[in-house]
């Protein structure tokens, strides 16, 4: 029989990730600019609010798809396209510390959040208004 000399599925991908080192702050360049994540779209195209006031449909690059993964309200630096003003290409995403930085270095606007919290507040303390009551009701 012959030999097993495969990689396995996607749990070598999975291993692989070991991405905790600081990186270079990258900051923007002429025809890129930031952007704030508004929604994903699915099939890695989103919508985003670039700093220069537009919204625009962005494409996730193909280095980045099912390896950086984008979440909504994430900073993340997209190159603009010369022939068409309201699409843009993800190139960067911008890790929580990273953006903080951004807005320290004054890259970024005063009016945008950092997401560096979870997306549900779980430390706020209990609120009845997302539980739900049954009453007990007589068997007929």
């Amino acid at each position: 029989m012959p030999k097993n000399k495969g990689k396995g599925g996607k749990n070598r991908r999975r291993g692989k990730n070991d991405n905790d080192d600081k990186r270079e702050l990258i900051f923007k360049e002429d025809g890129q600019e930031y952007a704030q994540v508004l929604r994903m779209l699915g099939n890695g195209r989103l919508e985003a609010h670039c700093m220069d006031g537009v919204k625009r449909l962005c494409h996730i690059r193909g280095k980045m798809r099912k390896k950086v993964w984008v979440n909504t309200g994430d900073i993340v630096l997209v190159g603009l396209r010369e022939y068409q003003d309201e699409k843009a290409d993800v190139i960067l995403k911008y890790m929580a510390d990273e953006a903080r930085s951004l807005k320290a270095y004054g890259e970024l606007p005063d009016n945008v959040r950092v997401n560096d919290t979870d997306a549900f507040n779980e430390d706020e303390g209990g609120s009845d208004e997302d539980l739900v009551d049954f009453e007990d009701v007589d068997a007929i």
